[in-house]
C-alpha cells in the first residue's frame, strides 16, 4: 500500500502563506486522483482541492483564488500552495489518495494554524 506523508504545516500569521507537501512512498499514479482535505475542531472534514492523474483541479468555494493544487510526478509529490490565509483555514489538513470521488488511502496529517 502506498503510504502518503504531510509536511509544511506550522503557525502563520494572517495573510501569509504556506506550502504543504504530500509525498508519496510509490507513484501517485496509483490513484486517479489526490486530494487535501482539513479538519477544524468541532467540524466535519472537507475536500479543500483535488488534481487528477490528468491534470484536472478543483477547489472548495471557500478556498479558490488562494489555493493552489499542484503535482510533481518524479517526484510522487502533491502540494497545496496557500495563499492569503486566514484564521478560518486553521485546521489539520490531510492528504488522499483515491478513485472515482472516493478516497481510501490517508496521510497522518498535519496542523495549520493561523493566527490573528
Amino acid at each position: 500500500q502506498v503510504q502518503l506523508v504531510e509536511s509544511g504545516g506550522g503557525l502563520v500569521q494572517a495573510g501569509g502563506s504556506l506550502r504543504l507537501s504530500c509525498a508519496a512512498s510509490g507513484s501517485i499514479f496509483s490513484f486517479n486522483a489526490m486530494g487535501w482535505f482539513r479538519q477544524a475542531p468541532g467540524k466535519q472534514r472537507e475536500l479543500v482541492a483535488a488534481i487528477t492523474s490528468g491534470g484536472s483541479t478543483n477547489y472548495a468555494d471557500s478556498v479558490k483564488g488562494r489555493f493552489t493544487i499542484s503535482r510533481d510526478n518524479a517526484k510522487n509529490t502533491v502540494y497545496l500552495q496557500m495563499n492569503s490565509l486566514n484564521p478560518e483555514d486553521t485546521a489539520v489538513y490531510y492528504c488522499a489518495g483515491g478513485h472515482g470521488g472516493r478516497y481510501y488511502n490517508w496521510g497522518q496529517g498535519t496542523q495549520v494554524t493561523v493566527s490573528s
